[in-house]
């Protein structure tokens, strides 16, 4: 039931016509308490779209009633009717739920740069559609209709002591972070104040979607919503909810890793003993983010003198002639020079392991991204069309 597994939650996904597959494209998310409480994190790209503008203001006040969101159209780039079409979107659910629309989020996902009329009365249709069907067994619709170029929902549950954790996400391209990845909706039925529930996303997420890094393209439309019903009545231990709603982003970080655009290869880029964990970071995304590295990957090349070029772009602390690299076992690279023959390394799997021995200090990181292959570059080539 994803995010309608903790009580006090409703959902559904309707058709709307924003798709031209007759899919399902807008969703609608309501907390019905007894709590309202609500976080949230969002994309740091400088260019945001306008879904992000409205619900940046409507999430000051920690309290977050519903939240509509629509595949078929980023309303991004479209100017003050664009923001317009978010409020009038906000206004329409709190008329429909009896709510302020201050209390609405917004998200929106797919193409840049357009939006009319159209899609406007299209999303206002869509969202009217969602409240009349909002359903506790809507989960599911609601994941399959914020989906763009993914081919599967990604969703999630997690119980702990008496309460329970589900979430909802979609992203398959342009997977490369700011706070947050693509579109997440987390929800749960625990008692959390607005400080605790911010405290407990912000952690969750720098560990996880922060860690994802597909394609090295950060989207203007990122957002990860926390929703907190309190309905259960149980105060959690800080420690066990932290650790579950970790798990569970962890585990749509790996999903939306497997679902990437065109991938052949998911692969885990674990960087350790580095002076900081900012450090082992900056490593790891210097190596997810080379496209030669990347490329070899694709064709099952272990050529690790592309992941010392890569790590040798950053301002890490480390020796580059005393670094090991092993490619799925096998240490391919020792203080900085050839070590096994590249021959024993298998990479035609498509779980691939990177590992990066820096020599430097105790601290570690892991980044999760995907090869470079040809049907990537189709997809991406053909998408407005």
């Amino acid at each position: 039931m994803t995010v309608t597994a903790p009580a006090g939650f409703e959902a559904a996904g309707v058709v709307a016509g924003l798709k031209s597959t007759g899919k399902p494209d807008v969703a609608v998310v309501v907390n019905r308490g007894p709590l309202k409480v609500g976080a949230a994190v969002f994309t740091s790209n400088r260019a945001q779209a306008n879904p992000i503008i409205w619900s940046r203001q409507a999430i000051a006040d920690g309290v977050v009633e519903a939240i509509v969101l629509n595949s078929g159209g980023a309303n991004c780039f479209t100017g003050p009717f664009g923001f317009q079409t978010a409020h009038q979107t906000a206004e329409k659910a709190a008329e429909l739920l009896g709510v302020s629309a201050g209390d609405v989020l917004v998200c929106s996902t797919g193409l840049i740069g357009t939006g009319d009329e159209v899609f406007r009365a299209k999303v206002l249709d869509g969202t009217m559609r969602g409240v009349a069907q909002l359903s506790t067994d809507g989960g599911e619709s609601a994941a399959q209709a914020i989906m763009t170029t993914d081919t599967i929902a990604k969703t999630a549950v997690r119980q702990g002591d008496g309460w329970t954790i589900g979430a909802m996400a979609k992203g398959a391209g342009m997977l490369a972070p700011g706070l947050a990845t693509m579109l997440v909706v987390i929800t749960t039925d625990a008692v959390l104040d607005a400080p605790q529930a911010d405290a407990h996303l912000r952690a969750a997420t720098r560990t996880t979607f922060d860690r994802l890094d597909s394609d090295g393209c950060m989207s203007t439309n990122d957002q990860v919503s926390l929703l907190v019903s309190g309905a259960s009545g149980v105060t959690p231990d800080e420690a066990e909810f932290g650790a579950a709603l970790a798990d569970l982003c962890r585990e749509l970080a790996v999903k939306l890793q497997r679902d990437a655009e065109g991938a052949s290869h998911d692969i885990t880029i674990r960087v350790e003993h580095a002076a900081s964990e900012s450090d082992a970071v900056e490593v790891g995304r210097s190596v997810a983010r080379n496209n030669l590295f990347k490329a070899a990957i694709f064709g099952n090349d272990p050529n690790w003198g592309r992941v010392l070029a890569a790590i040798g772009t950053t301002t890490a602390h480390f020796d580059p002639y005393d670094v090991d690299v092993w490619m799925n076992g096998v240490r391919v690279c020792t203080a900085g020079g050839p070590d096994r023959p590249r021959e024993e390394v298998d990479l035609t799997p498509r779980a691939t392991d990177l590992l990066i021995d820096l020599k430097t200090g105790d601290a570690a990181a892991t980044v999760l991204t995907n090869d470079l292959t040809h049907d990537y570059v189709h997809e991406n080539s053909a998408y407005a069309s």
